[in-house]
């Protein structure tokens, strides 16, 4: 079990104080892991394998989610050995390989779409959501920081390559192609649309907004600062000014070298970045703090390719005290692995992962 640090906040106050660069008790926790890694550390902890909340409590996690339940029909038709996701109609296979297996995006259906294929797409719409449940859910999760959203909001590039591929979006934002834009903005409206109501709902009862957009590789940007700002930018900005409009902080997920953008974050309103890969390009927690940690948040930074995965408990408890000592003077820093925790991790350095969180 894992021994908890002293605590004189509450996890919705202490998210909130280092979102604000403040002082705090301890070091905010946060959890995300593969389905893997996941099963094998409640198995360990003596819990069900559906307990989720047993996890996170048992880890001190002072982070939960809330969302609307999709309802709607099924538009799309099952597939011989497909999962179809029933709200975008992304196509993903299931793929073995030595730690487990994961499902991976396929077919892309709307690669070589025109304009009006893409029109024609059966997207979900936002009366497929059931929005009644949601104040039930912020009451249920308190006192944890409650929030709305994550990395797939609005995710341009990532998501909509799910069904374009990957180098036909780029290709479309770069040519400024009818169809890949349109598919593109049918997508963000929904989503926009569906977190209006959501916050019409429960606004005042969240605490923030996470959003994403993966904008690096490991050794540099995906795409131009330009690109950024003239096909990113303005679409980030609706979902950051609608967050703004109920005063909630935004907390942007990006994946590898992606500290190029940090500046236009700022700009823009955010309030917190969330992944920072160190053995990303430009993206050492050291130098991150010299030139952001006055003006951003810290969410994440203890990495999944690391020690975690490598190396021995010993080494995972010097990787996040060494991280720890960099992020945590001035405040701003909240403790989380790098995107989800992968299934080549073996429990006991996960456990000495969140143990040393505690312990620092």
């Amino acid at each position: 079990m894992i021994r908890k640090a002293q605590e004189t906040m509450a996890a919705r106050e202490r998210v909130l104080a280092a979102f604000h660069r403040q002082p705090v008790d301890r070091v905010p926790i946060n959890y995300l892991a593969n389905p893997g890694i996941d099963r094998r550390l409640k198995a360990v902890l003596g819990l069900a394998e559906h307990d989720d909340e047993g996890l996170r409590q048992a880890l001190g996690v002072d982070f939960r989610g809330i969302g609307p339940v999709f309802r709607g029909p099924r538009r799309f038709p099952e597939l011989p050995g497909r999962n179809i996701n029933p709200e975008l109609g992304i196509r993903t296979r299931w793929i073995e390989h030595e730690s487990g297996g994961y499902w991976d995006f396929c077919d892309f259906p709307l690669q070589a779409a025109t304009l009006a294929e893409i029109e024609a797409w059966p997207l979900a719409v936002p009366d497929d959501y059931d929005y009644s449940t949601l104040r039930e859910q912020c009451r249920h999760q308190r006192p944890n920081a409650v929030y709305y959203g994550g990395a797939g909001l609005p995710d341009v590039i990532n998501s909509t390559s799910m069904l374009r591929g990957m180098e036909q979006v780029l290709v479309d934002l770069i040519t400024e192609e009818p169809a890949g834009l349109r598919l593109i903005d049918r997508k963000l409206e929904l989503q926009l649309e569906v977190m209006r109501r959501t916050l019409e709902q429960v606004g005042r009862d969240l605490d923030f907004i996470w959003m994403g957009e993966d904008l690096g590789t490991q050794i540099a940007p995906i795409l131009s600062l330009e690109l950024f700002r003239r096909q990113i930018r303005p679409r980030h900005q609706q979902v950051i000014d609608l967050a703004k409009a109920y005063d909630l902080p935004v907390m942007v997920h990006t994946c590898g070298s992606s500290s190029w953008a940090y500046e236009d974050f700022i700009e823009m309103g955010v309030t917190a970045v969330d992944t920072l890969q160190p053995e990303a390009v430009n993206m050492a927690p050291a130098d991150l703090k010299a030139r952001f940690g006055g003006r951003l948040a810290f969410h994440g930074c203890i990495s999944t390719a690391g020690p975690v995965a490598t190396g021995t408990p010993a080494a995972v408890t010097r990787n996040v005290r060494e991280t720890m000592d960099i992020m945590m003077p001035g405040g701003g820093y909240l403790f989380a692995p790098t995107h989800c925790l992968q299934d080549n991790s073996p429990v006991a350095n996960v456990l000495a992962m969140y143990q040393a969180a505690h312990d620092y």
